[in-house]
């Protein structure tokens, strides 16, 4: 199966993959060679994607993504998101940082867009920690 993980960037993956996992308003769904035709709407979150049938779960890739669209057929995968940070990537003592800065926005917001900007803020670094995470336990 192909996928596609595709940011306003640009194209983040263009390969070959045996599954992926993603974050999803129904709650995660891996998807494998074969799967039913869908779309769906994706949600921030972790997206892990393993390249080859015999990979354990520890040679997975992890990506913290923005919500977007998920497009899925038979034989290929499409995410499109604004941003896909890859896990390794992820610097956590920034995240941190930025989380709570974040925080700190939201206690301090005057209106609902301020209110919402930090929401939005809070829910990217909380996946980035949660990618970062991740990446620690791969690797131990």
């Amino acid at each position: 199966m192909h996928l596609q993980l595709i940011t306003l960037s640009g194209v983040s993956v263009d390969a070959d993959i045996y599954e992926i996992t993603a974050p999803t308003a129904a709650g995660p769904i891996s998807i494998f060679p074969g799967h039913e035709a869908l779309v769906s709407v994706a949600i921030p979150g972790a997206l892990a994607v393993r390249y080859k049938k015999g990979d354990a779960d520890t040679e997975r890739e992890f990506f913290a993504i923005s919500g977007g669209v998920i497009e899925v057929s038979h034989t290929a995968v499409r995410v499109l998101v604004d941003e896909a940070d890859h896990g390794d990537d992820i610097i956590e003592a920034e995240s941190h940082a930025a989380l709570d800065r974040a925080l700190k926005l939201r206690s301090e917001a005057k209106n609902q867009v301020d209110l919402e900007h930090a929401k939005e803020l809070i829910d990217r670094h909380t996946v980035r920690l949660q990618v970062a995470g991740l990446r620690r336990h791969k690797r131990s």
